[in-house]
């Protein structure tokens, strides 16, 4: 694991696994689409709208990763006493607004 990324107390549920992977899953197949239609040539609104589509899957999953980090990361941590994590999900918000 990279020097950036720290383990999660709480492990996600099987259930959230599968559903970001498949989210993922598709986005990388879009994006790949995407990919093959600019080496093809293909007009430059439709790969536009292609990869809108790419950025509003990415962002669906980012929806749910957040919401799962607010409701067991963010709330242990608080719980402990450790308020450092309302700076850390500010931070966060603000790479996502």
């Amino acid at each position: 694991m990279p020097d950036c990324c720290h383990a999660k107390h709480t492990p996600r549920s099987d259930e959230l696994k599968k559903d970001v992977t498949r989210r993922l899953n598709r986005a990388i197949g879009q994006l790949n689409g995407v990919k093959s239609m600019v080496v093809d040539d293909r007009y430059c609104g439709d790969v536009l709208m292609q990869l809108a589509a790419v950025q509003s899957a990415l962002k669906s999953v980012s929806r749910i990763v957040l919401q799962d980090h607010l409701e067991t990361c963010v709330v242990e941590r608080v719980q402990d006493g450790d308020t450092e994590v309302i700076e850390e999900l500010m931070a966060l918000l603000k790479q996502f607004s």
